[in-house]
């Protein structure tokens, strides 16, 4: 049956070489994905073929395949390569040999029994083809139905209270992750295939979703809880975390992760600290998908940037090992191995191999930075500042308070409790109603923005990385519970509210801080210019 024109115009140059028995049937680039070309070594013309195929060595099968029919040669080339998009490429091959059957029913195989007899494993490598399609449409029904059953069992737990839920740091941590990710991984999978409804809604949603900045500041949230409270990437790793009374770990991917982020930060310090942790999980067995020689680049670099070179030197060996062609690894080990024998031979030393300890918290120093009260601050943070004698103590108490006998407080006095004695500090407590704090939060939760502080040099109102918190600022027409907290504030203080700002409600996410700080703005003499 002859085909269309279009189509005989299409394989016409295919046609002549395969009638041609001494010329030789050669493929160009195999790099495309569902399409590459085809040439005709006796013209130079090419054209297209729908497939893709993977082959180690000159293409072709036996010379006598060539000069009976395209659809033999064209089987015995190579088996066809099944990968993320092996469904397309399943289907391109299906039509690319429907398409070479009928084409080579033009040529006449119907009369030789020999011919049609390569039909028969045409035949099988389309049912091949078929059952991997069905395959690949099998795998990503399970894939997607592993994520649907994991964030549904994730999802239960974590809207039953979410404010619990997002106490943990890794939790919270790992929703920046997920979303910012996992869930475009998703999207990437659904792709594969039209569907409409997840994208659409995907579209919808993607616009609150956080972005590669949001998971780059939890993951530095948790490296400051790390310093403040003196933790191991262990603990955190395996989510045994002070006050924490339920665990989130984080896995091999995680800690890379984690350490990665550090690293572009030139955070050296943390980034051995995380690349060892992946390091030592990937070791013990745990699945991932990053490799051990990605892990080993990272940390040698990173050890090499703390100053610790034999150490360096041994890790940079262990990576050459699994990885001998690796492009930086070889250059990386002869710099590091000579700029040891400077030192040594400068100090006069010999060469003393690196600790069989491993990498952990306390190994190396954590550089200083910005703030000199933070050895100071982050002992306050762990109860660990002066501390009063039981004598003191015991001269602390509790009271009601009526404001000095302010009649709103006569009846309903406010329960005052002394915290320290010496500068005074008392703390108020149940002055909100559960009713009034929940209106609050819901009057604030729209309006909460990342809280600024005010340049000293321009004076202008910017963010700080040592306030890492939002708030919102609620006035008395918003609502009529503003107005009562404001009175009630004045009726506990004996202090008008006139002149004082507006309510502020602030809200501290994954590790935040305000660092110490003075509380006045202080504006640079060029700021009046």
């Amino acid at each position: 049956m002859p085909l269309p024109r279009e189509e005989s115009k299409l394989w016409t140059p295919a046609a002549r070489v395969c009638r041609s028995a001494s010329l030789p049937f050669s493929f160009a680039s195999f790099t495309a994905v569902g399409t590459t070309e085809a040439a005709d070594s006796q013209t130079g013309e090419r054209f297209p073929v729908l497939v893709r195929y993977e082959v180690s060595k000159a293409l072709g099968g036996p010379r006598e395949a060539l000069s009976g029919d395209i659809t033999s040669a064209f089987v015995s080339l190579g088996s066809l390569v099944i990968e993320k998009d092996r469904m397309r490429k399943s289907v391109f091959f299906i039509c690319w040999t429907l398409l070479s059957c009928c084409w080579s029913t033009q040529a006449e195989i119907f009369t030789s029994i020999g011919q049609m007899t390569d039909l028969i494993y045409t035949e099988k490598e389309l049912v091949q083809s078929l059952r991997e399609y069905i395959k690949a449409e099998e795998f990503k029904l399970a894939a997607v139905k592993s994520w649907a059953n994991k964030l549904d069992a994730l999802t239960r737990v974590s809207t039953s209270d979410p404010e619990g839920y997002l106490a943990h740091p890794v939790n919270a941590y790992k929703l920046m992750k997920r979303l910012n990710t996992e869930w475009s991984e998703l999207e990437s999978l659904v792709l594969q295939n039209p569907a409409e409804e997840f994208i659409s809604n995907m579209s919808i949603h993607r616009q609150f979703f956080p972005d590669e900045e949001d998971q780059t500041g939890a993951a530095k949230a948790l490296m400051r809880l790390q310093d403040t409270y003196q933790l191991d990437s262990e603990a955190f790793s395996r989510g045994k975390l002070p006050g924490m009374h339920s665990n989130a770990l984080l896995t091999v991917d995680d800690c890379f992760d984690m350490g990665k982020t550090a690293y572009n930060d030139a955070d050296y310090y943390h980034a051995v600290l995380w690349m060892q942790q992946s390091l030592k999980q990937l070791d013990a067995g745990e699945e991932a998908e990053v490799s051990k020689a990605d892990i080993l680049d990272y940390l040698s670099y990173s050890v090499y940037q703390m100053g610790d070179l034999p150490r360096a030197i041994e890790l940079t060996r262990r990576l050459v090992a699994i990885e001998p062609s690796h492009q930086r690894a070889g250059g990386n080990l002869r710099y590091y191995e000579r700029l040891l024998f400077k030192q040594l031979n400068e100090q006069n030393q010999t060469y003393q191999p690196p600790s069989e300890e491993p990498i952990q918290l306390g190994t190396y120093s954590r550089p200083q930075d910005h703030l000199p009260e933070r050895e100071a601050y982050e002992a306050l943070c762990r109860g660990e500042g002066l501390q009063m004698t039981e004598a003191r103590r015991s001269r602390l108490s509790c009271r009601y308070q009526d404001g000095k006998g302010n009649p709103r407080l006569l009846l309903k006095p406010m329960k005052e409790e002394d915290e320290w004695d010496s500068p005074h500090i008392v703390r108020y407590l149940d002055v909100l109603s559960h009713e009034e704090i929940e209106k609050i939060k819901e009057l604030a939760k729209p309006r909460l923005a990342r809280a600024t502080v005010r340049d000293p040099k321009t004076g202008i109102l910017t963010t700080a990385n040592y306030r890492v918190s939002k708030s919102a600022w609620l006035e008395g027409e918003d609502d009529p519970v503003v107005d009562r907290v404001n009175l009630r504030i004045q009726d506990i203080t004996g202090l008008t509210v006139d002149t004082a700002e507006l309510l502020q409600v602030a809200n501290y996410g994954v590790g935040g801080q305000y660092e110490p700080h003075y509380d006045f703005s202080r504006v640079s003499s060029s700021a009046h210019h």
